[in-house]
């Protein structure tokens, strides 16, 4: 089975759908690789790289398209400019697209696939579900124009992020509101506090908060609490009240912060506007916004896709291309994306679309030309039943005869103390009473100590191991060979043991706190 990746035509567009180190495992996996010329020269990839991966270089365009099984792009099928013919009529017919498609907006290029009786995979598709996490490339590029966004506000902020103490003066931190707190937001969040900035983070969704703060960023909370979460991790449309809320915060942040990077997005839907103009005209002269849904509308009113402008004396950047602006190692993160999803559909020896894969299932849009998108619903989940209450007891007198060995026990176990007292020291009694007492007690005390107390718990124990080590000490006095000194010693030995592996663990715990 033959993979071939064609060069990207779409302009400005920087990535490479696999890389020379993609191709060397794809290989690895049975596949034969063909890659256009020059396919990765923007991506610091050269054709000589490529070669010496195992990969066969093809000069000719229209011959990258028919000589492959299955086709890789990063990019949705567009106008090719050079040869005056979309790419789509390119490809040959019953073949395999895998890339990103966006087939809720691209109904026109989903047509003209099957029209070729192609299959096409498209990688927004994937489900984000646990097992899926390897493969999905939204994150992978999210997760790039995240810390891009952070290192364009940089650029046009013209100030110092972090704070500085000078002879000169006292310079202040920036402050950066983070509208958005999935991975494209949790990125940024991370560029910023590693820059030295000031962060603030909103997200509707409360249970991103503690992510937020383990970055070391604020969460910004709202009085109006409503359950926000949607359906494959992404925030939900709004209540009326609650938006109200949210915008009069916006407003007062707006006032305040000096770089906004909004990633607010509703999946199939215009982005939200979030900052008005009127907001745009209450920031501090050179402040910065950042639209990261500037490809869907953005959420700034006044961002236009793909440009930086300048609007009453702030620059909004409406960048598009923010995973192409680091072409090597988005190049490197989405071939390894679709590397994981080859190996997932079988390799080349068992290639294969699983219906009943949900993966498989979510992200196929077109099957030899029949439309499958969008994958049916998934059933909701079924809880097992309520377990059956515990039959009744049985009445005392139907209860089986008690096993004898409890009072052979018993009557042995009294038997031994009488022989003992009969035969041991007058104060041996007395000490074994205390002891077995306080095996009882200790041995009940610990079992019952919550799991939040077992450091405090440790020393505790630590205590009482010192203690009997001194009373071990006290005993080693007399003949090494009397069983009180060797008693003594076993003692001392152990509770030795148990302090020093208290401290060993105890250290161990706070070099986990420790950066």
């Amino acid at each position: 089975m033959k993979l071939a990746v064609p060069k990207e035509c779409r302009p400005g567009e920087r990535r490479v759908a696999v890389t020379p180190d993609n191709v060397a495992r794809l290989v690895k996996m049975g596949f034969a690789v063909a890659v256009e010329q020059d396919a990765g020269a923007a991506a610091s990839f050269g054709d000589d790289d490529y070669s010496a991966a195992g990969a066969e270089v093809i000069a000719d365009t229209r011959a990258i398209w028919q000589v492959g099984d299955i086709v890789l792009k990063v990019q949705p099928p567009a106008m090719h400019p050079g040869l005056g013919v979309h790419e789509a009529e390119l490809i040959r017919e019953g073949g395999t697209l895998i890339s990103f498609l966006y087939p809720g907006k691209n109904a026109a290029l989903i047509d003209a696939l099957a029209r070729r009786k192609a299959t096409a995979i498209a990688v927004d598709q994937i489900p984000r579900i646990t097992r899926a996490q390897k493969m999905d490339a939204l994150s992978s590029m999210a997760n790039i124009a995240g810390y891009r966004a952070v290192v364009e506000a940089a650029s046009f902020y013209g100030r110092f992020f972090t704070g500085q103490m000078t002879a000169a003066g006292k310079v202040p931190a920036a402050k950066v509101l983070v509208i958005g707190a999935g991975v494209a937001g949790l990125a940024a969040i991370g560029a910023a506090r590693g820059m030295g900035a000031i962060v603030r983070a909103f997200d509707t969704r409360p249970t991103v908060k503690e992510q937020v703060k383990s970055m070391g960023a604020e969460f910004i909370e709202l009085d109006v609490h409503e359950d926000s979460e949607g359906a494959g991790g992404y925030a939900k449309e709004m209540s009326p009240a609650f938006i109200k809320a949210e915008m009069e915060m916006f407003a007062a942040q707006a006032t305040d912060v000096d770089i906004i990077i909004t990633t607010a997005l509703i999946p199939n839907r215009p982005a939200p506007i979030l900052i008005t103009e009127e907001m745009v005209k209450s920031m501090k002269k050179g402040s910065v916004i950042v639209d990261l849904a500037a490809e869907n509308g953005g959420n700034c009113a006044l961002t236009e896709p793909g440009q930086v402008v300048e609007r009453h004396g702030v620059h909004i950047l409406g960048y598009t291309d923010l995973p192409s602006r680091l072409a090597p190692t988005a190049s490197l993160l989405f071939g390894n994306n679709l590397t994981h999803l080859l190996a997932d559909l079988g390799g080349a020896s068992h290639f294969k679309l699983d219906l009943a894969d949900e993966v498989v299932r979510g992200a196929l849009v077109l099957s030899h030309g029949e439309l499958m998108w969008p994958p049916p619903a998934r059933p909701p989940a079924v809880l097992p039943p309520a377990p059956k209450p515990a039959p009744p007891k049985a009445p005392a007198a139907a209860a089986k005869t008690p096993s004898a060995l409890g009072p052979a026990f018993a009557i042995l176990g009294a038997a031994a103390l009488v022989y003992l007292g009969s035969v041991a020291p007058p104060s041996f009694l007395s000490h074994l009473t205390v002891f077995a007492l306080a095996c009882i007690v200790g041995w009940q005390v610990v079992w019952n100590v919550t799991p939040a107390l077992h450091t405090p718990l440790m020393s505790v124990t630590n205590a009482i191991s010192g203690i009997i080590v001194i009373g071990g000490m006290l005993q080693v006095s007399g003949p090494p060979t009397s069983p009180i000194v060797m008693l003594g010693a076993a003692a001392i030995l152990l509770a030795t043991i148990n302090i020093a592996g208290g401290f060993l663990v105890t250290q161990r715990m706070l070099r986990m706190f420790r950066r």
